[in-house]
Order: C-alpha cells, then structure tokens, then sequence
C-alpha cells in the first residue's frame, strides 16, 4: 500500500474521530485542550478515550497492515526538548493547537484560527530555513 494512502486512511481518521468529538460532546479535539481538560479533571471519560485512542493508534496499525509506522528521530534529546517547550509556550499563547485549530478551527471558518494556522506555519517554515542554513 503507498504511503499516500495510510496518510489519507489517517487525515480521514482524524477528521472522523474531531467531528464525532464536536458532534457528540460540543468539545473541540484539539490534543494540548484533551491533555489541559484531563489535568484540570474535567470530561475524564471522553478525554481520557480520545488520548488512550492516539496512543493505542500504531498498535491498531501494527494490527492491521503487519507492521508498524516507520519512526526516525535523528534530532538530539535537549533539541527535542527545548522544542516541545516551545512548542507548548506557543499553544498556550495561542489558545491551542495544530490539531485544534488547524483541524476544526479551520473548519468552522473561525478568523483565531485561521491566524494561528498562518502563524504556526511562518514559524515551522521559519525554524526549518535557520535549522539548515545554520546548522543548528
């Protein structure tokens, strides 16, 4: 099976899993308001479902297609470090994240979202440009 079509199964997937998340609870399936609601103790139930469903996902797929996804990190530990902290500054500054308001913000053709999806991509295209001119 080509990639493109564990990536479309995957893009399907995630729409399917936000849009009964929004349809059925009224909650966005952004993943950095899942993890804050279960910290906070609230909606334990559909949160804690919707975080148990991403980790268990490459156990699904390993289930199904034999094998599983091909993962290589070949980034330093404190790198990866300093970047999920940032990464997490930036969500909290901009009321959530990719997921959010990439996946349902866009959707539901909110203006915040919109400006943080143009932002988070400036930046990422931004980080990578200074990653391989610089070498860092």
């Amino acid at each position: 099976m080509s990639s493109y079509w564990y990536s479309l199964a995957g893009g399907l997937l995630i729409g399917l899993s936000a849009a009964l998340l929004l349809l059925l609870n009224g909650r966005i399936a952004g993943i950095s308001g899942i993890i804050g609601r279960l910290l906070g103790g609230d909606h334990l139930p559909a949160n804690g479902a919707f975080l148990i469903g991403l980790i268990l996902g490459p156990l699904v797929f390993k289930v199904f297609f034999g094998h599983a996804p091909d993962v290589t990190i070949t980034e330093p530990w404190p790198l990866l470090i300093v970047a999920g902290l940032l990464v997490g500054f930036g969500t909290r500054l901009g009321s959530g994240c990719t997921s959010g308001h990439g996946v349902l913000g866009l959707a539901r053709l909110s203006p915040r979202s919109f400006a943080a999806v143009v932002t988070f991509l400036i930046a990422g295209i931004l980080t990578v440009f200074l990653l391989r001119k610089f070498g860092l």
